[in-house]
């Protein structure tokens, strides 16, 4: 057994056992939670993983490659924008730079210079930004087709949804075409991740619950304790603002936690509900 299904058993297991103990003070819409999982899973079992499998399978890497860097460019766009609202004034300059530089000699974006060149990319949104400032995130709240957030982070959606310079792509039949090419691809990026997950979760809501709260913790504070300025998080019983542990075990335990959601994020669902 792999090193990381030894530690993806291990990790639900405790998750299993700590549920067991009684209601869970970061999830009391668990009820709730637990059925828009189902539903989700349910999505993600019948249309989106069976497209995504048929999508790698015949399209060439490059152009995977292309697409993800394409749609990456555009998101690097708001991430700007929230690096600059948090004050990391650095990071948002080199998104800056990042945007132009893939704009221009990186073909809008299909080609990803900017890595090259030693500009690291982030991934910021305005919930993370939120939370920078100390807004508590709230209960855990998985939504119908987005997954896993939280009160503060589903609140936030809206400014998210208008921030995707793609909503406004015209015409609209290739804004659509591109939202599901989008969806599919990137879904079709975490294909082995969601099969780990399958093999090692004994309670796959707890399992993705936990992991995603661990490393939406980690985001908001980029590996910190707490907001800007040294301010600690309100406290509240376990909530997902305590401080992070050490980093995980592995980064596909991340995205394995991820994996059956990930594909629908916030960005593509905005521009479907655009479209429609």
């Amino acid at each position: 057994m792999s090193k990381f299904r030894t530690v993806a058993l291990t990790l639900a297991a405790s998750a299993t056992l700590a549920g067991c103990a009684g209601p869970n003070p970061r999830d009391p819409y668990e009820g709730f939670n637990r059925a828009m999982f189902s539903f989700n899973d349910t999505v993600d079992t019948y249309a989106l993983k069976p497209a995504a499998t048929a999508y790698k399978r015949v399209t060439p890497s490059f152009v995977q490659t292309g697409v993800g860097n394409f749609f990456g460019n555009l998101q690097d766009v708001w991430t700007a924008a929230n690096n600059l609202l948090q004050g990391k004034i650095g990071d948002g300059m080199s998104d800056v730079m990042r945007v132009g530089i893939n704009s221009t000699f990186g073909l809008l974006g299909v080609l990803d210079i900017a890595s090259e060149a030693g500009l690291q990319k982030h991934k910021e949104d305005l919930g993370q930004t939120l939370g920078w400032y100390g807004m508590p995130s709230g209960p855990y709240l998985v939504l119908p087709l987005l997954g896993p957030s939280t009160v503060r982070d589903a609140a936030a959606l809206p400014v998210d949804f208008k921030a995707d310079p793609w909503q406004y792509k015209e015409p609209v039949n290739v804004r659509n075409i591109g939202t599901v090419v989008r969806v599919v691809d990137q879904r079709a990026s975490l294909l082995d991740a969601s099969t780990l997950l399958e093999d090692a979760a004994l309670d796959r809501y707890e399992f993705i619950r936990d992991g995603w709260m661990q490393r939406r913790q980690s985001q908001v504070f980029d590996g910190e304790d707490g907001p800007r300025g040294g301010k600690k998080p309100e406290q509240q019983p376990e909530q997902d603002d305590a401080a992070p542990p050490a980093k995980p075990p592995a980064a596909e335990q991340q995205d394995a936690a991820e994996a059956p959601v990930q594909a629908i994020m916030p960005a593509p669902a905005a521009e479907k509900n655009a479209s429609l």
